[in-house]
């Protein structure tokens, strides 16, 4: 083992007592839910690990979905009057490998009570500083709406834009068309326009985002209507992404449904809607969550490009 390799163990043994000592001074407890579900992720763009389970049928169902994200457990304590929690912990995404994605990375996920998406930037934003210090490191801070980030980095208007326009700022770049929605094209600005062109030592949280974007967040009415949701960049890196979170059954079903049927015209698999969720999700307190790629941060944190620097043993090792 080299010295990188070693010091990169060291520093992610550092980071995670941060993180625990974080929390506990502001008396957030952590937790431990299952890594196997019945249910699976039905968002379009992640692709689901399944296993199988050999026992007796007595026990449920065969088909075991292993979680995307601890989102789904950690809302049924909250509904269950838990309060406020977190989980540091391994998830699992397949098809995601590369030089910044591996198949399984830890994810931190916390959940707020009585708090909206903005009060949790600010903890978000101090969380991600403290880290930073770890290493020598802060950076500056700088807070957009989508509306203002699309206007300032690629000269256009996302909620008003006409497809045409969407598309001018990445001429030159080899994209396939077919099939690509609204949204995918303003998908394709964020990672080929406006990303890179995001200072390493700035911290960049863009809120207020389309409501066709809104995944589990609310949405606010208005003109256009808007998901309170955040993301938070560090440089290029994505690190975290935050809802003021949607406490609604009827309509986190129907957003379930419209993902099957995305899902269902490409032709992918349809993973079962976690209904012990929707059963429980009417009396979730008013709760702002987000969670963060820890792998990504670590990478910031070496200065580093390679997401198997900061790894023990990467997937193609494993």
């Amino acid at each position: 083992m080299t010295e990188q390799q070693r010091g990169a163990l060291q520093l992610r043994a550092r980071v995670n007592a941060a993180i625990r000592a974080f929390f506990a001074r502001r008396d957030v407890l952590e937790v431990e839910t299952p890594i196997l579900s019945a249910a699976g992720n039905t968002e379009p763009n992640i692709d689901s690990f399944t296993t199988t389970f050999s026992g007796h049928v007595s026990a449920g169902a065969r088909t075991r979905w292993l979680r995307t994200s601890p989102e789904y457990p950690l809302k049924r304590l909250l509904a269950a009057g838990l309060g406020d929690c977190y989980e540091l912990g391994r998830v699992f995404r397949n098809g995601e490998a590369g030089g910044r994605h591996n198949p399984e990375f830890t994810m931190l996920e916390w959940y707020r009570t009585g708090w909206d998406h903005h009060r949790l930037i600010d903890e978000t934003v101090a969380l991600v500083q403290q880290l930073l210090a770890l290493v020598g490191r802060s950076a500056t801070l700088q807070v957009l709406t989508y509306r203002e980030l699309f206007v300032r980095h690629a000269g256009v208007d996302p909620f008003d834009a006409t497809l045409a326009q969407l598309q001018a700022p990445l001429a030159g770049v080899q994209i396939d068309p077919d099939g690509l929605t609204r949204d995918d094209w303003l998908d394709l600005l964020m990672t080929h326009r406006i990303q890179p062109a995001f200072s390493p030592q700035v911290l960049t949280v863009v809120h207020d985002w389309p409501a066709s974007q809104a995944a589990l967040a609310r949405v606010r009415p208005g003109e256009p209507p808007l998901a309170e949701r955040f993301e938070l960049y560090l440089g290029q890196y994505e690190l975290a992404n935050g809802y003021h979170e949607l406490n609604d059954a009827a309509e986190q079903r129907a957003r379930f449904q419209r993902d099957h049927g995305v899902r269902q015209s490409r032709g992918d698999v349809l993973p079962p809607l976690d209904e012990p969720l929707l059963a429980c999700l009417d009396a979730l307190p008013a709760c702002a969550g987000v969670a963060v790629g820890v792998d990504r941060l670590l990478m910031c944190l070496l200065d580093t490009h390679a997401i198997a620097d900061v790894l023990a043993i990467d997937f193609a090792g494993a």
